[in-house]
């Protein structure tokens, strides 16, 4: 008798698992699909470079000053949804010291990211790129980019931007 209620109990548990991991896979796409189609709000990055907080010591003989040559918040208009938007955000060392653009982070998943490789001297200009994809972001979106670089004051930076992505017409 105990080895049919064992079969049985096994039975029942076998059946419960496929179940659980769909609710399990309904909520992690639940998650995805909230943070990348919601409002953007200030995340409180921290205002240090990452790799030099680990050492717990910011050198501000190394640090440099950035200008934003256009503006750092700006509005795309009207794309049609599956369009992918491309965005420049373009600057101008204007310290003493070369500018380590160390990372550039992108708010969302759907939004990719491209920042200078190479420092950039004192005095000359640089670009950082983003696109994002509209696919399945029907409505108006508001996007960042948090940039963290060795600048003066404040080492991390947020560029935004809005677009409003119609939905697709059959």
């Amino acid at each position: 008798m105990t080895r049919v209620s064992n079969i049985i109990n096994i039975s029942v548990r076998l059946q419960k698992i496929p179940f659980m991991r769909i609710v399990a896979l309904c909520a992690i796409a639940t998650i995805i699909f909230i943070a990348c189609n919601s409002t953007d709000k200030k995340t409180g990055i921290s205002p240090v470079i990452p790799a030099l907080a680990s050492t717990g010591h910011v050198d501000s003989s190394q640090l440099t000053s950035i200008e934003w040559l256009d503006s750092s918040d700006r509005d795309f208009g009207k794309i049609a949804e599956g369009q992918k938007l491309e965005v420049s955000f373009r600057f101008r060392n204007s310290g003493d010291k070369p500018l380590i653009i160390q990372r550039v982070q992108p708010s969302c998943g759907c939004t990719i990211a491209e920042q200078p490789t190479e420092p950039v001297l004192p005095g000359a200009e640089g670009v950082i790129k983003a696109a994002f994809n509209s696919e399945n972001h029907v409505g108006i979106n508001h996007k960042s980019l948090y940039v963290f670089a060795n600048t003066k004051r404040s080492q991390s930076h947020e560029l935004r931007f809005d677009v409003e992505v119609e939905k697709k017409k059959w």
